[in-house]
């Protein structure tokens, strides 16, 4: 656990937009850039390492952004159901799209499914953060 919060401190977030078929970092002031957003991948990282990552976002920026290409779609998903069930988070918005892609220079356009989820803080949001902060605190005391 202790590994995937240092992984969590030292994370550096970049934000991509695919338009037309090209990659392109935002950088013009009529984009701003999302800074609670997470592009989620079902093959880099474990789960509760976007659980957790989410759940950091949310202390900071009151919301966060969960966002997938593809098959990482149902890892979105059970990432928003997991911190709902927990009564950390509420939907404030679902939006579905498909994005033209290019494996390669010069190739076909694939479309691929895309999901955005943003979630927003609960009421308790707070108050849970902080007893299971304590509960973990309790649990290190006894080893």
């Amino acid at each position: 656990m202790e590994a995937i919060t240092e992984g969590v401190t030292n994370l550096n977030i970049t934000t991509t937009t695919t338009t037309n078929t090209t990659t392109t970092t935002n950088t013009d002031s009529s984009s701003l850039k999302k800074n609670n957003r997470i592009q989620v991948s079902n093959t880099k990282k474990p789960l509760f390492f976007y659980v957790n990552l989410a759940k950091r976002f949310m202390q900071q920026y009151n919301e966060v952004e969960l966002s997938a290409l593809g098959m990482a779609i149902a890892t979105v998903v059970t990432i928003a159901e997991i911190l709902k069930n927990n009564g950390l988070a509420v939907e404030k918005k679902i939006t579905t799209l498909t994005v033209d892609m290019r494996e390669e220079t010069g190739g076909r356009p694939i479309q691929k499914a895309k999901i955005e989820i943003v979630l927003g803080k609960t009421e308790k949001f707070d108050e849970i953060m902080a007893a299971a902060a304590a509960e973990e605190a309790a649990n290190k005391e006894q080893d």
